[in-house]
């Protein structure tokens, strides 16, 4: 049987996401619509339609203001501001759809882990379990000063922060309630058998939570676990906890390298490889011919604003390239360390295909990235995501999409129906949760590999 890819509609619920400057084509109406339920329940059916398994909420908690050390480029052209809570249209989205996923972006840096563990509870009864959670640490300087913090928590320490925080996570969702502690006993007058919910009593370095879990088990328990991280601390972090495991990369023998080292991590930590699914990144323009799909590019490439994509890369990789432009531009671009994020800085430099000048790197930022984007007609499209899909190893993408929804439009009339008929994305959905949809172990909780299984008292175990 042919591997079917897995495609998430990469998503955030503000006025732009990464489709820098673009708010001013004439086909876009997110900037307009996205606090308007109706477009995001207009969305969810249209996802449906084109057999999406999950929308992919991204989010942010500050403004970018590394670039020119100034928020004024990010929010002239709304890059990823303004920005409400991807949470709220979730319920609005599910109630229209039946098999659509939703996977939510919540930091464990910022949020209390028994909060955001009754906030996924909520969302994975309302949904009927089809709810994901993308784990993030979280790397902008705003957001440290948006809580209370002068700076930034260093990087490493921000996983570790993690590492606990979803250890709680698992003892609020596994181990809390047993199975069948409601047991809505008319004649006793007993609703919550009480013998059957427990405290935690957590006592960490960084959370100290008694409990118990506010919320009675939702289908899932523990929601479908996403992360992405490039480096080496975040691919360890994704090999011990993640389901499904963004990678970047510029080619797919790059994606390819940390596909497998993931895997490998994983493995030995006691967990089956197979129990993870890697996703990488797709932005695809495609026209009713080569003609027409080179045409929207140079629009696009037209509009494009250089100084959003500058502000977006400084905020996630910590460069503020404004001090790279006027001199030493014949100078490598070297990769350095930073607490902000890995992976922009990785693209340009040790993950880029050959080594770049400074000018070359900037250049990059200027307009779209030929190099990073699949222009063409239906077919060529077809064609440069079969080649990427095998080659890379991935189990499938988030899409971009630079005009919304005109771009998602597009893709699903005139690219899935090629990729159907080779047999390389679904013609129908898997039934259960969403677990159960993208894994073939046939669960919709977590395997016995897992390490959140490790907590559960009382609960059906998954032996896979």
């Amino acid at each position: 049987m042919t591997k079917e890819i897995i495609l998430n509609a990469f998503e955030m619920t503000s006025a732009m996401h990464n489709s820098h400057g673009l708010w001013k084509h004439a086909d876009s109406k997110r900037h307009r619509l996205y606090k308007d339920l109706e477009y995001w329940i207009g969305l969810a059916k249209l996802l449906e339609k084109g057999k999406f398994d999950a929308v992919f909420f991204a989010d942010v908690l500050g403004v970018y203001d590394t670039f020119k050390k100034s928020k004024e480029p990010s929010i002239r052209d709304g890059l990823q501001f303004p920005v409400n809570d991807g949470a709220f249209v979730i319920p609005a989205m599910a109630s229209v759809t039946k098999h659509l996923g939703f996977a939510l972006t919540v930091s464990t840096t910022y949020e209390s882990p028994f909060g955001n563990a009754r906030r996924f509870s909520t969302l994975d009864h309302l949904t009927k379990g089809r709810v994901a959670w993308n784990v993030v640490t979280s790397y902008l300087p705003n957001a440290a000063r948006n809580f209370g913090l002068k700076d930034m928590i260093k990087h490493d320490k921000r996983y570790d922060i993690a590492d606990e925080y979803l250890d709680v996570s698992y003892k609020l969702w596994e181990a809390s309630w047993e199975d069948g502690a409601v047991i809505e006993d008319h004649a006793s007058g007993v609703l919550v058998d009480s013998s059957k919910v427990h405290e935690i009593n957590h006592s960490g370095e960084y959370f100290d939570v008694e409990g118990p879990h506010l919320s009675e088990p939702s289908l899932q328990r523990t929601p479908v676990i996403y992360q992405a991280g490039t480096s080496p601390r975040g691919r360890e972090f994704a090999a011990k906890h993640a389901e499904c495991v963004f990678v970047g990369g510029p080619t797919p023998e790059r994606i390819r390298h940390y596909t497998e080292d993931i895997r490998e991590r994983a493995a030995s930590y006691g967990r089956n490889p197979e129990h993870i699914k890697i996703f990488s990144f797709l932005t695809v323009i495609v026209g009713k011919t080569t003609e027409e799909a080179e045409e929207k590019f140079a629009e696009l490439n037209r509009l494009w604003s250089a100084d959003s994509a500058k502000a977006q890369f400084g905020g996630a990789s910590g460069y503020d390239l404004a001090e790279y432009e006027n001199d030493q531009l014949d100078d490598p671009f070297e990769f350095k360390k930073t607490e902000h994020g890995h992976y922009k800085a990785a693209s340009l430099t040790k993950d880029a295909s050959k080594k770049l000048s400074v000018k070359e790197a900037l250049a990059r930022l200027e307009g779209l990235d030929r190099e990073t984007i699949i222009v063409g007609n239906p077919t060529e499209v077809a064609d440069a995501i079969q080649y990427q899909f095998e080659a890379s190893g991935v189990d499938g993408f988030n899409l971009n999409h630079l005009v919304t929804p005109a771009s998602l439009i597009e893709f699903i009339e005139l690219v899935v129906p090629i990729l159907q008929e080779r047999g390389l994305y679904k013609t129908e959905y898997k039934d259960g949760a969403l677990r159960e949809k993208l894994f073939e172990h046939g669960s919709p909780v977590l395997t016995s590999d897992h390490p959140g299984s490790k907590h559960r008292k009382g609960v059906h175990s998954v032996n896979r």
